[in-house]
């Protein structure tokens, strides 16, 4: 199978495994079958949708390709009849979510690199695919996003980003290019859920003392 394919491949797996996961909060906050799949869509094409947006590139991905959207149509709808399912997978559906966002990661900043940008703006774009979706669906489900708590999460995606950037600034080829710095991501994502890892945190102001 080609590298193109691989990725492709990916790429629906982890439009699945991510608009399950919006679905998923959906069902947890009682919203009715509408919201629930307004809210896998949003976080399996979010990220995607905004990267294209930004980079002018209309219209975007899942319209021009819409088994994206029927895939993550049907994603949540299984999810809505059958959640407890899902809940019992917890550690499964984190295994495959990080399994996307390192693949939305290599994406998102190789697309970018097509259009020119720079190192800052293709680590941007790459952890823009691969965060923006499941921003949104914390937004709409009413919960602080994870990006902005001190889950290793972004932070993974800025990592695999910049390595991907100074790998393609080397040569090396992209397909070597593309797997180790997705593999990259899904290390960093998975090790920090065993092993619990989080970021610094702030005290909070009511732990401030002036």
């Amino acid at each position: 199978m080609a590298n193109n394919e691989i990725v492709y491949a990916l790429d629906l797996l982890g439009t699945a495994a991510f608009a399950a996961s919006g679905a998923l909060a959906g069902v947890r906050r009682g919203m009715d079958i509408f919201g629930v799949i307004v809210l896998g869509v949003v976080t399996a094409t979010g990220g995607g949708v905004m990267r294209d947006l930004l980079l002018n590139d209309t219209p975007p991905f899942c319209f021009k390709n819409e088994l994206y959207l029927y895939l993550a149509v049907v994603a949540s709808v299984i999810v809505f009849l059958t959640p407890r399912r899902f809940e019992r997978m917890r550690k499964a559906m984190l295994i495959l979510d990080a399994l996307g966002l390192g693949t939305f990661l290599v994406i998102g900043t190789s697309k970018a690199l097509s259009f020119h940008l720079g190192f800052m703006g293709s680590v941007i774009m790459g952890v823009m695919t691969g965060t923006f979706g499941g921003m949104m669906r914390d937004v709409l489900s009413n919960e602080i996003p994870l990006i902005l708590k001190h889950e290793i999460y972004a932070s993974a995606c800025a990592v695999g980003g910049a390595l991907f950037y100074a790998l393609h600034q080397y040569g090396v080829p992209e397909g070597i290019n593309l797997t180790a710095s997705a593999l990259l991501v899904i290390t960093i994502r998975c090790v920090a859920i065993i092993k619990g890892w989080q970021l610094p945190r702030g005290k909070g102001m009511e732990q401030l003392h002036f």
